[in-house]
């Protein structure tokens, strides 16, 4: 009887998954919800948010430190929208923004 050995590759091809800082309408939806709250309101709602999608990611088997370096991107993103829409309202003369 001849056994034939069959070698695999050593490294799994990686799944690349669809960055959080692409997902433009999620982080416009979070901009103007974070810019509707305040206090522990947008603490918790940001807190939810970032965890469910930390979730989301190593469920899909997205390894720990790329989904933590999403969350950042992310993160970051949503700053950066808040800021655009803060200075949107400068120039269209609303003063208590």
């Amino acid at each position: 009887m001849t056994v034939i050995k069959t070698e695999y590759p050593a490294a799994m091809p990686k799944v690349a998954f669809f960055p959080l800082k692409g997902r433009r309408a999620l982080i416009r939806r979070c901009a103007l919800e974070l810019d509707e709250r305040n206090g522990e309101a947008a603490v918790t709602y940001w807190r939810t948010t970032c965890r469910g999608l930390g979730a989301e990611l190593l469920e899909r088997g997205c390894p720990e430190p790329e989904m933590r370096r999403q969350i950042l991107d992310f993160q970051d993103m949503v700053q950066q929208e808040l800021q655009w829409l803060h200075c949107g309202d400068r120039r269209r003369g609303r003063a208590d923004s």
